[in-house]
């Protein structure tokens, strides 16, 4: 029973949708924008802190929601547990074990990451305007359009000025907040296996290897290398 049990959750598993998928360059789309993005780990869960303008570019209501904003913090997750204001065992092994809707969480950053979230864990990534670009085709990509192209607003965020916002895919088991990371930093063109990447403290550890020792720890000597 037990054996029989797991492989229908394998089957389960294998049949949901992995949307939204890693985004592969396109040549010639190069993007002249700031070179640092950070991901935050909030214990659990990660999101990824960005300049706003190009991606309010991509998708206007973003500008109109969040207007001047600097950065904006993006994560996917799991609608139920992602947006509740109680989270309970119940939810937490319905995210975990079945198939659930899913969620993006946009919320405006005055600042830097590594100030505006003093008590977080934050990891910066030097991207040149080519990888940059991918990213945020990723990121678009992400969010669940209408037939009219435009986003579905949710609810009100859980924390500073933010709001949910529908998104593609299913979260479960095999399909994370932090594979959903993953996936963007592999749109990027690094090097990292998003399969296996579900827990929080998985994508923060790679970021630390991938910096050391090499120019993205470093964005000023990025920059100078590009010139």
């Amino acid at each position: 029973m037990k054996r029989a049990a797991l492989l229908i959750l394998a089957l389960l598993i294998s049949a949901c949708s992995s949307l939204p998928h890693v985004i592969q360059p396109v040549a010639g789309d190069y993007a002249e924008v700031d070179d640092t993005i950070f991901v935050v780990s909030h214990g659990w869960h990660t999101g990824l802190v960005i300049p706003a303008r190009l991606i309010q570019s991509r998708i206007p209501e973003l500008k109109a929601r969040f207007k001047d904003a600097p950065y904006i913090e993006i994560g996917w997750g799991d609608k139920g547990f992602y947006q509740s204001t109680e989270i309970t065992s119940g939810l937490t092994i319905r995210a975990i074990f079945w198939p659930t809707e899913s969620v993006m969480h946009v919320v405006a950053i005055p600042e830097k990451a590594d100030q505006y979230f003093p008590h977080s864990r934050v990891e910066k990534i030097c991207l040149t305007g080519y990888q940059y670009s991918t990213l945020i085709r990723f990121i678009e990509s992400s969010f669940y359009k209408d037939e009219q192209g435009m986003i579905v607003r949710l609810k009100t965020g859980i924390y500073g000025d933010s709001q949910f916002y529908k998104s593609v895919g299913d979260y479960y088991l095999m399909n994370t907040c932090n594979k959903w990371t993953a996936k963007a930093l592999k749109s990027c063109g690094m090097d990292i296996k998003p399969t296996f990447k579900l827990s929080a403290g998985s994508v923060m550890d790679y970021i630390v290897e991938h910096n050391q020792g090499s120019a993205q720890g470093n964005c000023s000597a990025l920059s100078s290398a590009k010139e």
